[in-house]
């Protein structure tokens, strides 16, 4: 593109008549340092966009930067060479739309970034010819060259940015998927009526909702609030078990003397009573609770037929599993390969002793992640149980590990992997053990 310049109005004044400001020395230094790379024009400019809102610059800047750069050509970015723009303020005007006093404006702010610099000629006027083969010989005017050499700083400064970026959202996450268990704790305690502390406890809740931050913030002040979010979480779950425990012994404890019956205080204790005890609760039963029948544990299996049971259901998936693919994933394989979902787990209840308390947790965090309930009941009824708990115990761990974005989206493709016979579950998890050892 043709450069106009020399009897146009560019304003320019006589060399010195620029105020010299600790901006420009540095642009200066920079400039000699990019006579001294080669760097392709597509990729100084790149990299400048990139991290150009990070650094300071503003729109109108990096539209005046676009047009600068147009004026160049390929070997005016090669080592010993400079890329100078000579256009003037009229041409420049006419390119960009800006008044003038906008168009000083934003070539100074470039400037005082560090991105150009201003190479003035003796008497104030922007000029430049070529040679034969299109080298600049001599020119005067805006000068590109700090591109070249902060080209590589950019690059870096936007990989750093996206790391940071990366981490902010799963931070968000995470602290999303404690926000919607605390809060599903308090409405639980405050539904059965627990006895306990929740009024201070929602009102400390309440507190840590309000720092949440309305606009983008760093990855430290999000961890920081992630931990009090954690620390409030625990303190709510371990005063939550505490008050389903003592709930429990209070309906289990037996009647005193004085309130028995004549007929019970009579009866021989060692007389066996053949009449069922039903009992009927609203609260969730705690991971911890101890179930010895099979029946129990069928019991928190949505879906499962009432003659099955859970364990006789594992074993057949097992079987079915090496009989396909020749290995079978187990329990601590499981945990220990979704370690962001163990702590979840372990917080909601402590240790999982079986499939069935597993099953029950899974159904507890799902709702945290927004995984819908049809979504869920679907990936039951077409994985069976056993599967479907595993299936959903990986998309939990990576949706908080920041691989997988919807977790809702992700079960359902691996139900529909699994109807066309392509779901590898095992795959995953021992890919994930391998991961972490590696």
């Amino acid at each position: 593109m043709p450069q106009k310049g020399g009897g146009l109005s560019n304003t320019n004044q006589p060399s010195g008549w620029r105020k010299a400001t600790a901006g420009l020395a540095v642009a200066e230094q920079h400039a000699k340092a990019g006579e001294r790379s080669t760097v392709p024009k597509s990729q100084a400019l790149v990299a400048v966009k990139r991290v150009g809102a990070h650094i300071g610059l503003k729109a109108g800047d990096m539209l005046l930067l676009d047009t600068l750069g147009a004026f160049t050509q390929a070997q005016d970015w090669e080592e010993g060479q400079r890329p100078i723009v000579w256009a003037s303020n009229s041409y420049l005007m006419e390119q960009t739309g800006f008044s003038l006093s906008a168009l000083k404006r934003h070539a100074r702010r470039l400037a005082e970034i560090g991105v150009i610099a201003f190479k003035d000629s003796p008497n104030g006027k922007r000029w430049g010819h070529r040679d034969a083969d299109g080298r600049i010989l001599e020119a005067y005017g805006f000068d590109l060259s700090p591109l070249s050499a902060r080209a590589e700083e950019f690059e870096h400064l936007h990989a750093e940015l996206q790391a940071e970026r990366e981490l902010c959202q799963r931070l968000k996450r995470q602290i999303t998927v404690a926000r919607r268990m605390i809060r599903a704790r308090i409405e639980a305690a405050q539904r059965g009526a627990l006895s306990g502390p929740w009024t201070q406890l929602s009102s400390l809740f309440e507190d840590l909702l309000h720092r949440l931050p309305r606009r983008n913030s760093a990855s430290e002040a999000l961890e920081r609030l992630l931990g009090w979010f954690r620390e409030l979480q625990e303190r709510i779950e371990a005063t939550y078990l505490k008050a389903v425990r003592a709930d429990e012994v209070v309906e289990n404890m037996p009647a005193t003397t004085e309130q028995e019956p004549k007929e019970i205080q009579e009866m021989d204790p060692r007389e066996v009573i053949s009449e069922p005890h039903i009992l009927i609760t609203t609260q969730l039963n705690p991971v911890t609770c101890n179930r010895s029948e099979t029946e129990q544990a069928a019991a928190v299996v949505p879906n499962a037929p009432p003659e099955e049971k859970v364990d006789t259901e594992l074993e057949d998936w097992v079987v079915e599993t090496r009989r396909k693919r020749g290995a079978a994933l187990d329990l601590p394989t499981v945990m220990q390969a979704c370690p962001e979902f163990a702590s979840w787990a372990r917080n909601m209840g402590g240790y999982l002793k079986d499939w069935g308390d597993l099953h029950r947790v899974v159904g507890q965090l799902r709702p945290m992640i927004g995984v819908s309930e049809h979504a869920w009941n679907l990936a039951q009824d077409r994985l069976g149980p056993q599967v479907a708990t595993a299936a959903l115990v990986l998309t939990f761990d990576k949706h908080c590990a920041g691989e997988v974005a919807s977790p809702g989206g992700y079960l359902r493709g691996m139900v529909e992997k699994a109807g066309a016979g392509e779901l590898h579950l095992e795959r995953s998890f021992y890919g994930r053990l391998s991961g972490q050892a590696a």
